[in-house]
């Protein structure tokens, strides 16, 4: 209920008013089933246009510290991003990790649309980077097709490190489905599930005409991080 309310009484208009959001190629998401939304990452405000222009629920993963603040600030928090469609996921450990992948491969199951990000972080110079693999085995456990989705403009609504977005259009295109069921039983094969990801990420850097760079983004931020601290 929480999820509509945001989206059709508090912070879809707004987000409507502007920054005029368009999108093309809503046909391909199915009416009814599971599909995993795979998207370029250019910026938090990614998590919130995409489940504004697409008519049906989506859920993202969202990391758990978003649900766990105390005091009325921590309340807020975990109310708003409930009411935007993110469950919390625990990414501490390889455990941890499972975890997230398994409450994914449930909500697949279920029926339900998973947005994903296949780079696992933002993008810190708009490219795109390397994708992980654990979007593949979710596919290939739970059966359903993999939409490409590329985010154009909330990088320059919401810059990384601002505080106050700007008034920017934004544009977002899906991509036809992709579907894996040849490789059906080989989930857990390391092989097959790299090929699926950068089949996935082909696709994605069509659709969003960015430049790939096959490296992970958040090994090159690390590095970056590395290099201040010296």
């Amino acid at each position: 209920m929480l999820y509509w309310v945001m989206k059709y009484a508090l912070l879809g208009p707004l987000l409507r008013v502007f920054f005029r959001p368009k999108i093309e190629g809503l046909e391909n998401v199915p009416a009814e089933g599971g599909a995993i939304l795979a998207s370029n990452h250019l910026a938090v405000s990614d998590s919130f246009f995409l489940p504004l222009m697409v008519p049906r629920r989506i859920t993202f993963p969202a990391k758990r510290e978003y649900f766990t603040g105390t005091g009325v600030r921590g309340r807020l928090k975990k109310w708003f991003f409930s009411g935007v469609g993110q469950v919390p996921i625990d990414r501490s450990s390889a455990s941890a990790a499972q975890a997230a992948l398994d409450t994914c491969v449930r909500l697949l199951k279920e029926g339900h649309l998973v947005g994903i990000y296949p780079e696992g972080t933002r993008s810190p110079d708009g490219r795109l980077y390397k994708g992980k693999t654990g979007m593949a085995r979710m596919a290939l456990e739970a059966g359903v097709p993999v939409l490409p989705v590329a985010m154009f403009g909330t990088d320059k609504a919401n810059p990384i490190g601002s505080r106050m977005w700007r008034p920017y259009p934004i544009r977002i295109k899906i991509g036809k489905p992709l579907e894996f069921s040849r490789y059906e039983g080989l989930d857990g094969d390391r092989f097959v599930e790299r090929s699926i990801t950068d089949e996935i990420m082909y696709a994605l850097m069509e659709l969003s005409g960015q430049e790939y760079v096959d490296v992970y983004a958040a090994k090159l931020k690390e590095t970056a991080a590395s290099r201040v601290a010296a």
